[in-house]
């Protein structure tokens, strides 16, 4: 098994490299780029200066060969694409992400202060969907047809088909102050005076400000990972094992949750390979509506703003968090069913 890992651990750097190549030329060869925006501007600039002449105003003299090298000298296209590649690939090795051109800080500082609301959301909705899918899906698959398992499927149904987007908007007007009930906040992951509150104050601090943003982050994955934790479930009682365990006299309880719900939960575990991509990714749409300074948002205004080594941070950090995840969920199947061999 531990052979199988190592060369797991070997594989992933040229699927690495591969990734990290065709993000870097892509990002790199997209039109409308910094050193494009900055020639804009300075154009514009000498457009709008006294005595410059042309149509409308703008000129072309406002971007000399100097200035132009200039520019290409500070974001870096002097040189070839492959030669960035190479020189930007060292540098994140040390963990060198380069410089934000918006931000002017270090990626790795403007990533690192945008990662506590993409953990805070999305570590607690992911916890909190398996601790409520994984109860809910054997419920429904042990009661399967009952009044209970159709009223379920009803809520879980009628949750699914319902954007995040439009659950946002619903939950303020209805929660949030806009027409009816004023219980929770709506904007930001904490209040204005949260540094100022004791330990125990800022934890219901932002408790109480995650309420309406979580319920949106659940409903995505709620009714999927119920059903396939109930169609899961339901397979292993068919086999012919449970059957045999009967026949044996074992009860039903040791039956289902002894031996079916070991076997039912290989499936469920692959999502908790993503566990790890949760520091790095955030939803857009959600940040936007409760005004939640994440990565969702900070990857938006990134690429509205073309602001390369951002992007290129995150994705970068986004794409080994999901390698990472994949191997971790070949360890979870192992934990799960200890029969499983990958080395074979």
């Amino acid at each position: 098994m531990g052979e199988y890992f190592l060369r797991r651990i070997l594989a992933m750097l040229p699927t690495f490299l591969g990734i990290t190549l065709v993000t870097f030329v892509v990002i790199n060869l997209a039109p409308g780029g910094p050193l494009e925006r900055m020639m804009a501007d300075i154009r514009f600039g000498a457009a709008m200066a006294p005595g410059s002449s042309g149509p409308g105003g703008l000129t072309h003299e406002g971007v000399t060969e100097e200035i132009l090298e200039e520019l290409k000298r500070q974001f870096g296209y002097d040189k070839p694409l492959l030669t960035r590649y190479v020189l930007w690939l060292g540098n994140i090795l040390r963990l060198d992400f380069g410089k934000s051109f918006v931000h002017d800080e270090p990626v790795v500082d403007v990533i690192l202060s945008k990662i506590p609301v993409s953990v805070q959301f999305g570590v607690t909705s992911l916890a909190l969907t398996y601790l409520f899918c994984i109860p809910l899906g054997v419920f429904k698959a042990v009661r399967d047809g009952s009044a209970a398992d159709t009223a379920t499927s009803a809520l879980v149904y009628a949750g699914y088909a319902v954007s995040p987007l439009m659950l946002g908007i619903l939950l303020i007007v209805l929660f949030g102050g806009g027409t009816f009930l004023d219980w929770f906040p709506v904007t930001g992951s904490a209040s204005d005076f949260h540094d100022m509150m004791t330990p125990g104050e800022k934890v219901l601090d932002r408790l109480h400000h995650s309420v309406l943003p979580l319920a949106c982050y659940l409903i995505g994955n709620f009714a999927t990972l119920t059903l396939l934790m109930k169609n899961a479930f339901m397979e292993e009682l068919g086999k012919p094992y449970v059957t045999t365990a009967r026949a044996k006299g074992l009860p039903e309880s040791r039956v289902r949750y002894g031996h079916v719900l070991r076997n039912a939960l290989i499936p469920i575990v692959t999502g908790l390979g993503g566990l790890l991509g949760v520091f790095f990714v955030g939803n857009l749409f959600i940040e936007q509506i409760f005004a939640l300074d994440g990565m969702g948002l900070l990857f938006y205004d990134s690429l509205l703003a073309r602001d390369y080594p951002v992007l290129l941070g995150i994705l970068t950090l986004v794409s080994l968090a999901l390698m990472l995840g994949n191997l971790l969920s070949d360890f979870l199947y192992v934990l799960v069913d200890p029969r499983i061999d990958f080395s074979r």
